[in-house]
């Protein structure tokens, strides 16, 4: 190859290199600015179509007002059923079980003959103990005829008058005697009615300890029986409510209403029951007190050893405030609701809540007056100063929205209607 060609290779290769490197070099330059212009584009497309700030179409909410009704007040605890009776069944005497008369779950009243023990011993014994009354109450007759026989003879000396001492002794020992067969007697005839157990209660069985055919002394455990009707429900609470309890137990004429709900608090168990008790001391390991209340049970649905939740009622507020519990919203700063203006935007106003009321209200004690506007629906699209289209109660607002994630927000904030919703 001539000298030529070879500096020609040698420029051209260097051009090709100088050109590689200007373009690797300008390249980050041409994608900022590319960049600076799509975002350009959207900045403007964004401006023309107007930012969530800009919108100020007004936000459908469902209002209701603050009302004032009578509240009664309630503290709760969780509480355990406890049977009126629990009577452990035992014979008063041994022998042979011979049958058992109850099923066992099953209602039993108070002198069935729940079960029988083998009564032929028992059975003769009382019947000998009758005999033996007879037969002394025979000598005593006979010891008396004589008495007064020989009181008709010592007058006129057929009898000697110290002799009378021994028969009036006589006719004294034989009555003694037949006054002790009685005892004996009624003894034996106790020993034989032992035989038939009988439910000291009215009362429902639980499971029996022992089958027919087992001989049973006085420390073998038949069955147990527990009373429900009526039933005690025990339960604790704070030391702070003891003052608020015994006056309001004092005060009400030992009448403060007691509802026992289930455990998921969706029904009373029960018709409701009265306090009855409020135990003499408090627990210092725990702090609490006990409280006992008693309950019809009519239908059985109270059962011994069974959890509840239990709500006592202290007192009844006669003016108290009370709006939707969805109206209260959770924030940093502690409950609030947000209240219509009068310019028809919205205000975050701080509440205090005092206490439920039923299932879905509660009572405000502080932040808000009879006839304040609260929103219900919708608070998820709000902040404070949102212009609101208010709507009636009952109705629930349209969302008015423009893309599928307001879409699925709004579906998603519209599935706290039956409880408090959080945020705003």
């Amino acid at each position: 190859m001539s000298r030529f060609w070879k500096i020609a290779l040698i420029v051209i290769a260097v051009l090709v290199v100088g050109g590689v490197a200007f373009r690797l070099l300008h390249k980050p330059q041409e994608g900022a600015g590319a960049a600076h212009r799509r975002g350009g584009g959207r900045e403007t497309a964004q401006g023309a179509a107007g930012g969530p700030g800009q919108d100020n179409t007004p936000v459908p909410v469902t209002v209701e007002p603050t009302v004032k009704q009578a509240v009664p007040v309630y503290l709760t605890a969780l509480g355990t059923v406890t049977a009126l009776n629990n009577v452990t069944i035992n014979p008063e005497i041994g022998g042979q079980l011979w049958t058992i008369n109850f099923k066992e779950g099953q209602a039993v009243k108070k002198g069935d003959v729940i079960a029988q023990i083998d009564p032929r011993t028992y059975q003769a014994a009382y019947d000998q103990a009758v005999a033996k009354e007879k037969q002394d109450e025979a000598s005593l007759a006979t010891a008396n005829s004589t008495l007064e026989r020989n009181q008709k003879l010592v007058a006129n000396g057929y009898v000697a008058a110290l002799d009378m001492d021994t028969y009036r002794n006589n006719v004294a020992q034989l009555r003694a005697t037949v006054i002790a067969d009685q005892a004996a007697a009624r003894s034996a005839k106790v020993q034989l009615d032992f035989t038939k157990i009988v439910s000291p209660i009215d009362g429902v069985a639980g499971i029996r300890n022992v089958d027919p055919g087992n001989v049973v002394t006085t420390t073998t455990s038949i069955v147990t029986l527990t009373q429900i009707q009526p039933i005690y429900v025990i339960f604790s609470l704070p030391e702070q409510d003891l003052e608020t309890v015994r006056d309001s137990f004092k005060n009400g004429a030992n009448k403060l209403e007691v509802i026992a709900l289930d455990r998921t608090d969706s029904h009373p168990l029960d018709t409701t029951g009265f306090l009855q008790v409020v135990d003499n001391q408090i627990d210092t390991s725990t702090g609490t007190f006990k409280l006992r209340a008693q309950f019809n049970n009519p239908d059985a649905k109270l059962w011994q050893g069974q959890f509840v939740n239990v709500q006592l009622r202290v007192k009844t507020v006669a003016g108290g405030l009370v709006i939707p519990a969805q109206a209260v919203q959770r924030g940093p700063d502690g409950d609030f609701v947000y209240k219509l203006q009068p310019d028809q935007t919205v205000a975050m106003q701080p509440v205090k809540v005092a206490s439920e009321v039923g299932d879905s209200h509660v009572m405000i004690s502080k932040g808000l007056n009879e006839g304040d506007q609260v929103v219900t629906e919708g608070q998820f699209r709000l902040k404070p100063g949102s212009k609101v289209n208010a709507l009636k109660p009952g109705e629930v607002p349209q969302a008015q929205v423009t893309s599928g994630a307001d879409k699925k927000k709004w579906k998603k904030g519209s599935g706290h209607r039956n409880g408090s919703s959080s945020g705003s």
